[in-house]
């Protein structure tokens, strides 16, 4: 199953090698990793996507709360939560009907153009992984020249915040 991670941790330098190093010494794959630092600068907040069992994740954030830069670990998964990935991507058009094909996907799934040069399209999409992945989906492999993705990053619902 995939699960969500989010972590407060210190925001010095070896915090994240020491996060990412557990995962590694152990076996456990991080899907994807977003961190930058909170409201408050002392603090950074750590979003990471694994996959496995409620058991091994379980594990796992027994183990990410036993660094000493962690200063909290909630698995997001628990709780309800907003979920949201950005993705830039470039497409090309090689013929004139190409052009209204990839703008009508891009007008469905609400991505956004940020350039055109000729024949390339550079847009931007921000949604949930799930939609991302249908949006590329949409497109025949032969427009799409190159994705670039943020991965996941996730905030509570509602009142409920993370706090140390």
């Amino acid at each position: 199953m995939r699960h969500i991670i989010s972590l407060l941790l210190e925001n010095e330098a070896g915090s994240l090698s020491r996060v990412s190093g557990l995962f590694s010494a152990r076996a456990f794959n991080i899907e994807s990793l977003s961190v930058a630092p909170t409201e408050d600068p002392t603090m950074s907040r750590l979003t990471l996507v694994t996959t496995g069992s409620d058991a091994i994740v379980e594990q796992i954030t027994k183990q990410l709360n036993k660094l000493v830069d962690v200063i909290k670990v909630v698995d997001l998964n628990d709780y309800d939560h907003i979920e949201r990935e950005l993705m830039l991507a470039k497409l090309v058009a090689h013929k004139e009907d190409d052009h209204d094909l990839i703008k009508r996907v891009i007008e469905t799934f609400k991505a956004r153009i940020i350039d055109v040069n000729e024949n390339l399209y550079t847009i931007e999409i921000t949604d949930t992984g799930k939609k991302i992945d249908a949006f590329l989906t949409a497109l025949d492999d032969q427009f799409i020249l190159e994705v670039v993705r943020t991965g996941a990053t996730a905030i509570l619902l509602g009142e409920k915040i993370i706090m140390s």
